[in-house]
């Protein structure tokens, strides 16, 4: 494989830019996401970037990033939207964004460094939130340490050996000549006009924060990232299986024409993980929770309410 050549792809379907676009305004109270101060923790040798978003005081929702983002790769009207209600922690893994490091090539090891930043901020039970790349770390940690987690929420997921997934070296080629924006159009939402107008908004969004910007990610750690997301591609027989293990309540949010990682993943997934509900958003593609983040704050909320 030819990484530098896979990485050049990633940096044009990474939605960590500067571009001049004019911010969307959300309808949350409180914009937390763009004011929140960056902190940092140390453990095992490396010092761990985060913000705290909200006031709550309530079991902490973590929120894991996908493939080649960093902290202010989340759309806010998610997390200030989530933050209203909920104490809501984001933060960079290891090597990733501005925390130190080197990146793992493994979804194993990614999950070994989330879970000793948790336990470093002095948790011992949290609720968990990931998105595509970030739901796979999350599945591992339930495996490894699931007295860790309360509850799970699991966005553009699929188990190991997701059935699509390893085709995403094509995908990400497709984007190559693409702008930031379009890539991000191209490989989180559909082609129709409703899909495209909302990615829109969310791309506006993202780019809200203007002072302390997160740091984007490094060629070494954007190779990693990709290095394990293809590792967790690769065909794994007992993966449901492992599944059925899990116990914590489990919301799955799925695009009905999510590409990088195709609906039947999370439908298996929902068969198999014991106490899942599976919620499948129509004409959203891979990045459904930034297409509908109203809808999607609204049942995540609900959900960790219960």
């Amino acid at each position: 494989m030819k990484h530098i050549a896979l990485l050049a792809m990633l940096a044009a379907a990474t939605i960590s830019c500067k571009d001049d676009v004019t911010p969307a305004q959300t309808e949350t109270t409180v914009e937390y996401h763009q004011t929140a101060a960056t902190q940092f923790i140390e453990t095992g040798g490396s010092k761990y970037a985060y913000r705290v978003l909200g006031t709550q005081s309530d079991i902490p929702l973590i929120l894991l990033s996908s493939l080649g983002s960093s902290m202010d790769d989340w759309d806010p009207a998610i997390t200030n939207g989530l933050a209203q209600k909920h104490k809501v922690i984001i933060f960079d893994n290891k090597g990733v964004g501005s925390s130190t490091g080197k990146t793992p090539n493994n979804i194993a090891d990614m999950a070994k460094d989330a879970v000793s930043f948790i336990k470093a901020l002095g948790y011992n039970k949290v609720n968990l939130a990931g998105f595509s790349m970030g739901s796979f770390v999350i599945q591992q940690i339930a495996l490894t340490e699931p007295t860790l987690i309360n509850k799970i929420i699991l966005t553009g997921t699929g188990p190991k050996g997701s059935e699509g997934l390893i085709n995403l070296p094509n995908l990400l080629a497709a984007t190559v000549n693409l702008s930031a924006e379009d890539a991000f159009l191209y490989f989180g939402f559909t082609k129709s006009t409703e899909s495209k107008n909302a990615g829109k908004l969310s791309y506006q969004r993202i780019q809200k924060r203007n002072i302390n910007r997160d740091l984007p990610l490094s060629s070494e750690s954007g190779t990693a990232q990709l290095g394990a997301v293809l590792a967790w591609a690769q065909p794994y027989p007992n993966a449901l299986n492992e599944l059925k293990t899990i116990t914590q309540p489990t919301l799955i949010v799925q695009g009905e024409n999510d590409i990088p990682v195709p609906q039947v993943n999370a439908v298996n997934m929902s068969k198999n993980i014991p106490k899942a509900n599976l919620v499948i958003y129509p004409d959203a593609g891979h990045a459904a929770i930034f297409q509908k983040p109203d809808l999607f704050v609204q049942q995540a909320s609900e959900f960790l309410d219960k």
